[in-house]
């Protein structure tokens, strides 16, 4: 009993490591294989001047991984900077308008873009996290609204909800719902995220998980039905006894 109590223990203890070691081995590695080219047109340009720096640049691994890291890094900062000036933000208006001219280019590039504009917070644009009933009336999952939109024949407000699903948030569900069911949560993006990617073990001890307006309606019908079938028995007992009783029947 004590074997498989600590072997669990062991096993519980280690997989949250596993997970953070394997998500940012990923990242790391991702990040690497974008900046190794650098790293050799670097090796190539110092080998006149240092041939054993070339050499280590290339031959030394963690060296290589490292500084690929560092230059890949180096660039998203000078291009974040870079989209803060007005020429940054022409050089990205000229390349977007040259996708626009590939059909099939343009539909990904398009869809991503407005993907991670809609989960940017940035003031009015902070997106909604939600509650959403998902995969049935009885159940809801955790969703982010991502726009607001009106139906065309009856009027009525309906959201875009984004459904992450974990591991791998990436991989969710979009949905069409009417506004008025879903649950609003005073939760931010990152708080979400966090709560979907740890399998719901950060959540706070309290949240609104109210019935949506559909199940109210159907509760209050499903009452009002069997009130009115009661009062329905009642009343038909009631004219039973009376015609029993003009009859003489009952004593």
């Amino acid at each position: 009993m004590n074997i498989k109590r600590n072997l669990l223990t062991g096993i519980v203890t280690v997989v949250p490591i596993l997970v953070t070691v394997f998500v940012f081995g990923f990242f790391l590695e991702l990040l690497s294989d974008i900046g190794r080219p650098k790293v050799v047109v670097l090796a190539n340009a110092v080998r006149p001047v240092s041939p054993e720096l070339a050499t280590w640049l290339l031959e030394l691994p963690w060296l290589s991984s490292a500084l690929a890291i560092g230059l890949t890094l180096g660039m998203f900062y000078l291009l974040g900077w870079s989209m803060t000036r007005l020429l940054g933000r022409q050089v990205l208006l000229a390349i977007e308008q040259g996708l626009n001219r590939i059909p099939l280019v343009t539909t990904v590039y398009g869809a991503t873009k407005k993907l991670v504009d809609a989960f940017q917070a940035d003031g009015n644009r902070a997106q909604k996290v939600v509650l959403v009933e998902f995969p049935h009336a009885r159940m809801k999952a955790v969703g982010l609204v991502t726009r607001y939109f009106v139906d065309a024949e009856t009027g009525q407000q309906l959201a875009a909800v984004y459904v992450p699903t974990a591991p791998n948030p990436a991989g969710g569900y979009l949905e069409i719902v009417p506004a008025s069911e879903l649950v609003v949560l005073d939760w931010t993006v990152d708080q979400a995220m966090a709560f979907v990617l740890s399998g719901g073990t950060t959540a706070p001890d309290r949240i609104h998980f109210r019935t949506s307006y559909r199940d109210t309606v159907g509760a209050t019908a499903e009452r009002n039905s069997s009130t009115a079938q009661t009062d329905f028995t009642v009343d038909e007992r009631a004219r039973q006894w009376d015609a029993a009783t003009a009859k003489g029947d009952v004593l």
